[in-house]
């Protein structure tokens, strides 16, 4: 009886596996063959009577082949390579409990190379047969796409922060599928899997891109620093297609490892593996349909050559890219004077971050810290609409109703003198230079633009000024301890090494960690106010009209005093 639950749970976990490959006799050459089928009984195994997928895209991670009209494909292999499935459109690969999609197969005969992170353990001999599972499933023309920046947890107890702040309000939520855009971790891999079992809650399938803080530090090559990246969601560059509309994730962190007295060190960039698999990948996609192009480090960063990408993507009418890294929101816009060859400019998504500016700052509700970005935007998620070969963007604050799109930076009170030296700041999380911002003063007047305008965010300087001042208090507190213990005839140079130690000790047991200094936010509007206010109350209403159509209101209150 025993041997038997041992032999139901062996089977259980073959049937989990991120790829099905039948264990035949060992595959001769340097060719893997294999079929991708339909799995009518969803067990992962090819049995007898199950078709294969005619037409499927199978790849290497730099080139792609069609399936023959049985689901047969054949492609070169290395003996570092993950062999995957690009989804079809009308079908879907397995998930595990996770939400992972199941869509490749590892084949690393030696395994990785021992690192401080484990890598991928040695696969063995590549299987005569590498079979890709599929199922039908429905899927619609519009659908919704989740759009997670850097979740990017230093430790457990920023997982919890991630688990407590937006996972819930997503449960249930109308997508397709999520995608988080690098960054999934902050350096300590062995996190993989806890921020994974998280973001699996939400019940969607979910695609991962590789980060700068998710390779491995001590890797001896850009070829190696993806090992436990790998080991855990496969390739670095893939692509799948949902509806009408193709998604392709690739790989723009390249790693430097340490060079003599040089330090270890990355950069933004598609290498020759990147832009390889794009090209051979669009080869196959029809130049009218939609390509959302998804990596880690934003375009306009110094060391990424656009143009190379832009020259790939040249004959495809309808592109947009994603990115985040920046923990910034914007939207960025490139056209021929950036090296973008088209007629219309080239549309760029650099996201919001979930954890905001990396879960600093002082707490909020639930122990989170309240961790705003360094642009004035709150912490959130992006949620993509495709409808065909259009698609639109809407912000979602954290545990904030969809409808907070800006704040208003306003005094609440203020006197008729200062009128005239008093801004109205306001700051529209998505909004961009084609947005339209109007204000209005009370019911019955009249609706005046606002100036779009490029500044730091009050409400976040202010944040940073509330931790200034703790800094002068402890540093009040610092000098009265030498002030007063310079009374027992000690120096001041005796007595400051120890008391600043105490003093950083002190420091540390601040409740929050400091934020980052604020940056130029790129959806910023302002005005001065009207010296026409009479004293009393004002409503203040502020509308704006962002580059997709929607309009977005909200309010404040002035009250003009003697």
């Amino acid at each position: 009886m025993q041997r038997l639950s041992m032999l139901v749970a062996v089977l259980l976990l073959a049937s989990c596996a991120s790829s099905r490959a039948k264990q035949q006799p060992q595959a001769q050459g340097k060719v893997a063959t294999g079929y991708v089928f339909h799995d009518r009984n969803k067990n992962g195994l090819r049995d007898a009577g199950e078709p294969g997928v005619e037409d499927a895209l199978v790849s290497n991670g730099r080139r792609v082949r069609r399936c023959a009209v049985d689901g047969r494909y054949e492609i070169s292999i290395g003996d570092d390579t993950i062999l995957f499935v690009i989804k079809p459109s009308g079908w879907a690969t397995p998930t595990d409990s996770n939400q992972l999609a199941a869509f490749h197969y590892l084949h690393k005969p030696k395994g990785s190379p021992k690192a401080r992170f484990p890598g991928v353990a040695p696969t063995g001999p590549l299987p005569a047969s590498v079979d890709f599972a599929l199922y039908p499933q429905e899927e619609k023309k519009r659908f919704n796409v989740v759009l997670f920046g850097d979740t990017q947890p230093y430790s457990k107890t920023e997982v919890d922060y991630l688990a407590k702040d937006v996972i819930p309000e997503l449960v249930g939520v109308e997508a397709a599928f999520g995608i988080t855009l690098g960054d999934i971790v902050g350096d300590d891999l062995s996190l993989f899997e806890h921020v994974n079992e998280v973001i699996g809650c939400i019940g969607i399938p979910w695609y991962y891109v590789y980060g700068n803080h998710d390779l491995n530090y001590d890797a001896t090559s850009d070829e190696l620093a993806d090992e436990s990246f790998e080991r855990v969601y496969g390739p670095t560059n893939y692509a799948f297609r949902y509806g009408d509309a193709h998604f392709v994730v690739l790989d723009n962190v390249v790693w430097f490892p340490k060079d003599g007295e040089k330090r270890a060190h990355y950069k933004g960039g598609f290498d020759d593996r990147a832009t390889d698999f794009l090209e051979s990948y669009l080869a196959h996609v029809p130049q009218d349909e939609l390509v959302v192009v998804c990596f880690h480090i934003h375009l306009d960063d110094v060391n990424i050559d656009r143009q190379a990408l832009f020259r790939v993507l040249e004959k495809h009418r309808h592109v947009v890219t994603v990115s985040a890294h920046t923990h910034v929101h914007r939207t960025l816009f490139f056209g021929k004077d950036q090296g973008h060859p088209g007629n219309e400019e080239h549309v760029h998504l650099n996201m919001v971050t979930t954890c905001g500016s990396w879960y600093k700052g002082k707490r909020g509700e639930l122990g989170i810290p309240i961790t705003r970005m360094r642009d004035g935007a709150p912490r959130g998620y992006g949620v993509l609409t495709v409808d065909g070969n259009q698609w639109s963007l809407r912000f979602k604050a954290a545990r904030r109703p969809a409808d907070y799109q800006m704040d208003i930076h306003l005094p609440a009170r203020i006197t008729k003198p200062e009128l005239a030296q008093t801004e109205l700041v306001v700051n529209v999380f998505n909004g961009s230079k084609k947005s339209k911002v109007w204000v209005r003063y009370d019911e019955a007047g009249d609706w005046h633009p606002l100036a779009h305008v490029s500044r730091t965010d009050p409400g976040f300087v202010a944040l940073k000024s509330e931790e200034a001042r703790h800094r002068e208090y402890w540093q009040r507190a610092l000098d009265k301890a030498i002030a007063l213990a310079s009374t027992e005839k000690k120096s001041y140079a005796d007595l400051k090494g120890p008391l600043e130690k105490i003093w950083r000790e002190q420091q540390t047991k601040l409740p929050w960690r400091p934020l980052p200094d604020p940056v130029e936010s790129a959806h910023i509007w302002s005005s001065k106010l009207p010296l026409t206010l009479a004293q009393g109350p004002h409503l203040v209403r502020v509308r704006t009209l962002d580059m997709y159509g929607e309009t977005w209101e909200s309010c404040a209150v002035l009250r003009v005093v003697k």
